[in-house]
């Protein structure tokens, strides 16, 4: 119509929304959307009627099924754990400190657990265990401990009783700390060695396989013959049977020797060792005479010698022939001087050019001296009974002496006889009754002597 105003054209209906209503329902479908792809959602089919007719359905609109994860692939859906109780104990010993510590001088478990900053009332509980105090009251310095604790608390102490036994704490989830005493039983095997001295005994033993406490053996055995100090010349020659001790297939140590031969200067000396049926062990000669006499030929181990028996030597300090009455052992200051046997200390002093002096009573007859010390041992005082090879004084330089040595002397009847030389009255014989027990248990040894293999070593 002309004139009138502009007709406004009718819209369809969807058009005339209005435009907010749009936007809501179009992010709700985004939500339901996004919670189906996810899983959160599931729209399943109605249950089936209880009579048993099914039902018409609308079918559920299912997620698809995840895609098969390829071969060495590792699948983004999160696995499912399953949560086991761990028990305290358990969850303790899996960061537990281990240390091993060496006792020191005057050290006590007490220290050692201070030190450490350990639980002292895991100490006063171990302490209580039978049996336990007594091993762990006496620690020696030197030995190791081997400690298994977490943030102080004591889970483990382990320590070597013997060579045979091992002494174990540990922590018991419901008896709390308990001790076991470990059986770790050795291997003995025999072995017998031949060598030719060439320069010293420990060379040639060592040169043999076998190791210085063998060497100290052998010259211990024949100690009262021979003279290892000043007698043993190059060419000598040795035999010896003995045992070896073996843990878990570890060389531990060498045994006692249990027979042994030596020639010295061509003259052979042989020894066998020899348990009686009352539990009595010395060693014999192959007919059965004690290899035990009443004095040792040196009252120091080996060493060298400065000055033979003499009677008319040049004094180094006072310049002038004087008789010397004895044997000089030249030692480091400090080595330890033995009793050449049996009896009682007559004198421990100073006494002129002998400087610190030991005297020593054997019989009515028998006097040993010692002399130029630097100590006395504790228990070395007049009066005092002592008893072969035990340590009465130490190598000194004391009175008229150059040089650290100890001047040996051996009286008979107020007279001077020289102690390399001098016959030593000897031991009693093994007894008649043991006789035949006694023939039967050294026989074997006494052959492996003469079976030795192999030739003889020399040390050079």
């Amino acid at each position: 119509m002309e004139g009138s105003p502009t007709a406004v054209k009718k819209l369809p209906a969807w058009v005339r929304w209005p435009r907010p209503m749009f936007w809501l329902q179009a992010s709700a479908c985004a939500v339901v959307g996004w919670s189906l792809l996810h899983g959160s959602v599931q729209i399943s089919a109605p249950a089936t009627p209880a009579t048993g007719t099914p039902a018409t359905a609308t079918p559920p609109i299912a997620t698809p099924p995840p895609a098969p994860t390829p071969a060495g692939a590792v699948s983004a859906e999160a696995p499912k754990v399953q949560v086991a109780s761990v028990s305290p104990l358990a969850e303790a010993q899996a960061a537990l400190s281990h240390i091993d510590v060496i006792v020191a001088r005057n050290d006590t478990l007490e220290r050692i657990f201070r030190r450490l900053r350990l639980d002292l009332s895991d100490l006063a509980s171990m302490r209580s265990l039978p049996g336990v105090r007594e091993d762990l009251d006496s620690l020696r310095p030197g030995e190791a401990l081997r400690v298994t604790h977490k943030d102080g608390s004591l889970y483990g102490l382990e320590r070597r009783l013997n060579e045979t036994q091992t002494l174990r704490v540990s922590r018991d989830a419901q008896l709390g700390l308990k001790a076991d005493v470990l059986q770790n039983p050795l291997e003995m095997r025999m072995r017998t060695v031949q060598g030719v001295i060439d320069s010293s005994l420990f060379e040639a033993v060592s040169a043999a396989g076998a190791h210085d406490q063998t060497a100290v053996n052998l010259a211990d055995i024949f100690g009262w013959d021979i003279d290892f100090v000043l007698d043993v010349r190059q060419g000598d020659t040795f035999v010896v049977t003995y045992p070896e001790y073996y843990r878990d297939g570890t060389y531990l140590r060498d045994g006692p020797i249990e027979a042994a031969e030596f020639v010295n200067q061509g003259r052979e000396y042989r020894a066998v060792r020899y348990t009686d049926p009352q539990g009595s062990t010395h060693y014999y000669t192959p007919d059965g005479r004690s290899l035990h006499k009443a004095f040792l030929r040196a009252p120091v181990e080996f060493t060298r010698v400065s000055s033979r028996f003499n009677s008319a030597r040049h004094h180094p300090i006072l310049n002038l022939i004087r008789a010397h009455k004895g044997v000089d052992y030249a030692a480091p200051e400090g080595t330890p001087v033995r009793a050449a046997g049996d009896g009682r200390v007559r004198f421990a002093g100073r006494k002129g050019g002998y400087g610190n002096v030991v005297e020593i009573e054997h019989s009515s007859s028998v006097v040993t001296v010692y002399g130029h010390l630097s100590r006395f041992a504790r228990l070395t005082h007049v009066g005092a009974h002592v008893t072969q090879g035990v340590v009465i004084a130490y190598v000194g330089m004391t009175g008229l002496a150059t040089g650290p040595h100890l001047h040996y002397e051996y009286r008979v009847n107020g007279v001077f006889k020289n102690p390399q030389t001098v016959v030593l009255p000897g031991a009693n014989p093994i007894e008649a009754r043991w006789r035949e027990d006694f023939a039967a248990k050294t026989a074997p040894l006494l052959t492996s002597l003469d079976a030795a293999p192999g030739p003889m070593l020399v040390s050079r």
